[in-house]
């Protein structure tokens, strides 16, 4: 028996262990960030503004997302009276749980990857795919028609642009050939550093795909799904206390992951600017946070600076402007990829 549960624990028990140690890890370590990613976003659109932002809770104002997710967990929460109670409660957890899970495969350093699978991108993309299906449970299980009128432009808003997603990273893999994010990071590394990278050969695709993010997570300007002037609140009017800070927290680890995917594909992930002293002293994961952080400043930023789009402006952009352009890419990248490989470039 004794030997039994000893081969047992060799085969499945001990890499189980470590799976869910890593994979706790990085949890903590991200909801973390995502304490600070609030305060940030708050900050710098204060700042913009010329308001001051969180100040008053913790050294300036460095507790305030803890005091707030304090303040949400202990309100009571409301739930409608002819809601789907079920289907209600459950669309926040999914959201978070899908957003939270795509984090598996994205590595933060060489070697620092909860799961180093071949087809990383796809899992992503499957990920950020359902994560559409708890808006859309929020929004009916609301029994509303303000909910579900953001849910149904959220699907939209959505779909139309993880096409164009889709289309720019395809770009990346035509020229890297894997589906492994470890891979596509070491594919940028070179002599010349940051012009390794891919966001200098597909500029055009980098733009697309920093634009279609914003709408995919429902930042400004695209924020139309909680678009209060038509829609109260959208999609989350009826949420409340804990549920409501779930959704919260589901899309800000969303955004996050955005944020990543772009390091990851444009921007050489955990690899050093310059590949010199004194930049390859510091370690790789200081790089890949560096470069996710400036990223999300920039998303912070457009929130700040850009006004809110139309709804019917949205689509046209997705549909009459990204779609084109990012299917000719394809097509230019694959053809000059095919011609250089006859010519033994």
């Amino acid at each position: 028996m004794t030997e039994q549960f000893t081969a047992f624990m060799a085969d499945y028990g001990w890499p189980f262990f470590w799976i869910a140690l890593h994979s706790l890890a990085l949890m903590v370590g991200l909801l973390l960030l995502i304490a600070y990613i609030l305060y940030a976003d708050r900050k710098i659109w204060a700042a913009v503004q010329l308001r001051k932002g969180p100040n008053v809770v913790g050294a300036f104002g460095l507790l305030q997302s803890f005091a707030d997710m304090l303040k949400f967990v202990f309100k009571e929460p409301i739930i409608p009276s002819k809601s789907d109670k079920f289907v209600f409660l459950l669309a926040p957890i999914v959201t978070t749980v899908l957003a939270l899970a795509a984090w598996a495969v994205v590595p933060l350093d060489e070697g620092w990857v909860v799961a180093d699978i071949n087809v990383g991108i796809l899992y992503i993309l499957a990920m950020s795919s359902l994560g559409v299906y708890g808006i859309i449970m929020g929004g009916w299980a609301s029994n509303s028609k303000y909910p579900f009128l953001g849910a149904l432009r959220s699907a939209a808003q959505m779909v139309s642009y993880e096409v164009s997603i889709g289309f720019v990273i395809v770009t990346v893999l035509l020229l890297v050939g894997s589906l492994n994010l470890t891979d596509i990071v070491n594919a940028q590394k070179g002599d010349y550093g940051l012009l390794n990278w891919h966001w200098l050969p597909l500029f055009p695709m980098f733009i697309v795909f920093f634009i279609s993010a914003l709408a995919e997570t429902n930042r400004p300007p695209f924020d139309l799904p909680e678009a209060e002037s038509e829609l109260v609140a959208g999609f989350m009017v009826e949420y409340s206390s804990t549920p409501y800070m779930l959704f919260m927290l589901g899309e800000y680890v969303a955004i996050m992951l955005m944020c990543a995917l772009t390091t990851i594909l444009f921007l050489g992930g955990w690899l050093p600017p310059f590949d010199v002293a004194p930049f390859n002293w510091l370690p790789g994961i200081f790089w890949f946070t560096l470069k996710t952080c400036g990223v999300f400043f920039m998303f912070a930023m457009v929130k700040s600076i850009v006004p809110r789009y139309r709804y019917d402006q949205l689509m046209r952009l997705g549909w009459k402007v990204f779609l084109p352009l990012s299917l000719f890419m394809v097509v230019a990248v694959a053809s000059v990829l095919h011609f250089t490989k006859d010519l033994g470039v």
